[in-house]
């Protein structure tokens, strides 16, 4: 199974890049997690930020491969736990499909790219900065991972 993140991203910090890295080289290649970054727009005072989230949204449905399983993240999606999230990977691993999750920019996914989606999730109720995200699923879907080979890794609980 192929897990592409799609993200509308500038730069970003060393250290989301090296985090994003780690969880996902700790992935197998039965499991393996493909970050593929597409420029924002440039922002500026006067933009038309609506106008901008849709060319973002028609540069991230041109890399969407028409087989793969397609989840927009957003706010406004299901919330799962992350031992949901692991029956979640448990079926798309048994249905033999890829996944393409779709990260917005900063005013999110275009309409469009919500549209396309099969699956809409939320990381959680509350605003994540958009470079930010990448490393949270990374290391969610390292963690769901680790729950489904029983690994010492996820140690559950409350905090």
């Amino acid at each position: 199974m192929r897990i592409r993140l799609l993200t509308i991203t500038h730069k970003s910090p060393a250290w989301i890049q090296e985090g994003y890295e780690e969880y996902a080289k700790r992935l197998p290649a039965s499991c393996m997690l493909e970050l593929i970054e597409i420029p924002a727009e440039k922002r500026t005072t006067n933009a038309d930020l609506k106008r901008l989230t849709e060319r973002e949204g028609e540069k991230m449905l041109a890399v969407i491969k028409p087989q793969h399983h397609v989840i927009a993240l957003d706010v406004r999606g299901k919330l799962w736990s992350t031992e949901q999230l692991a029956k979640e990977l448990a079926n798309w691993q048994q249905e033999g499909r890829h996944l393409d999750l779709l990260v917005g920019g900063p005013e999110g996914l275009a309409p469009a790219c919500l549209q396309k989606a099969e699956t809409i999730w939320s990381l959680s109720p509350l605003t994540f900065p958009h470079i930010l995200v990448k490393l949270i699923v990374a290391e969610q879907i390292y963690r769901a991972w680790s729950i489904l080979q029983q690994k010492a890794y996820h140690r559950g609980g409350s905090i």
